[in-house]
């Protein structure tokens, strides 16, 4: 339903089974332990090794995307849950409202929230938006309501489509073609509005707004029978407020925070915005050539944040956790916002 409003997996399996009981042996003797290490000796300079390590590290990926399950942070009174990597996946979860900020590959979070926002079309973005859908069917969960920029709502409903004519599957939802400007109401207490963001492709990023009433200025000095007589006789005596509580930019350069007509995401309670770039070793000019954001754009555009918190998201893969946090508490002594990278992840340069 759309209105117009006026606004001044639980754990992923092992590779080595490093989770089995160990059962109780003889002490091993000193011969023995020379052999082992012959036997890794012997595999020094062997083309299996490199392909052990980056089997233990996509081992490590998909556990860390497993971890969304269980963790998350608790932001101006919301849990915000959430992985997002720049160039390989991005979901951001709002248990609270019930919804998700683009897909990424579709963590199991995410199956249960009714609403989906998607920003733009990138696969790290959308790619995970059928299995979303059909895992909603399989768990007999109601069909979701998918928001999308009105650009893309076609190959949307294609790619639908072609995965409904090749899984001979069901795949029901209410896909919306929401546009800059336009509001939509999610429930009785919350609407969300797109706001104009600037990515190498068409984007737009959301704002989830809460609704309530204020009783208008002119009928505050009146009486409850006096305000329930007006009231009955059809007379509109509440203005609506809505009040910016969290904004999601999605994949964007800064510019979005120069454009006065998206005040309100730079007022949210919450802003979750990206950072992909964060040393000297990527310019400004790189991130922006690649519709992306550097955290020095970010420095730079402070005087203009309003937000309680700013989620970071959105890291380059390149960085480790020293990086990030590092790069984070420059900004820090920049805002009066607390700001909080999302780390799920990424790994310590000693890992």
């Amino acid at each position: 339903m759309q209105i117009s409003l006026t606004i001044s997996p639980s754990k992923a399996p092992l590779i080595f089974p490093f989770h089995q009981p160990i059962s109780q042996t003889p002490k091993p003797q000193r011969a023995s332990l020379q052999t082992h290490a012959n036997s890794v000796n012997s595999l020094k300079g062997s083309p299996l090794l490199p392909a052990f390590g980056r089997a233990i590290e996509d081992e490590e990926y998909r556990l860390a995307r497993s971890q969304v399950l269980r963790k998350g942070m608790d932001l101006e009174g919301l849990n915000i849950e959430g992985l997002s990597i720049g160039g390989h996946e991005t979901c951001i979860i709002v248990p609270e409202f019930k919804c998700a900020f683009d897909i990424g590959r579709c963590p199991s979070r995410a199956i249960h929230q009714n609403f989906l926002f998607i920003t733009h079309a990138h696969l790290d973005h959308i790619g995970g938006l059928p299995m979303y859908v059909a895992s909603r069917g399989l768990y007999n969960l109601k069909p979701p309501t998918v928001f999308v920029p009105p650009c893309i709502k076609e190959d949307v409903e294609k790619l639908i489509d072609i995965h409904r004519t090749m899984g001979h599957v069901e795949l029901n939802l209410d896909l919306v073609a929401l546009d800059v400007g336009e509001t939509y109401e999610l429930r009785n207490n919350l609407v969300v509005r797109p706001f104009r963001t600037q990515h190498a492709i068409p984007s737009q990023g959301y704002v989830i707004y809460s609704v309530r009433k204020k009783l208008k200025k002119q009928y505050i000095h009146l009486k409850g029978k006096q305000i329930e007589k007006l009231k009955k006789s059809g007379v509109e005596i509440t203005d609506v407020i809505l009040s910016p509580e969290v904004a999601f930019t999605g994949d964007t350069t800064s510019d979005y925070m120069l454009d006065p007509r998206n005040a309100d995401a730079l007022r949210a309670k919450i802003l979750i915005t990206e950072a992909t770039f964060l040393d000297e070793g990527c310019s400004i000019e790189h991130a922006r050539q690649h519709g992306h954001t550097h955290i020095d754009e970010i420095i730079e555009n402070a005087q203009w944040i309003r937000n309680k918190s700013v989620l970071l998201t959105h890291f380059s893969s390149r960085y480790h956790l020293e990086d990030i946090r590092q790069a984070v508490s420059k900004l820090q002594s920049k805002l009066s916002a607390k700001v909080i990278p999302l780390t799920e992840g990424f790994k310590s340069i000693h890992a």
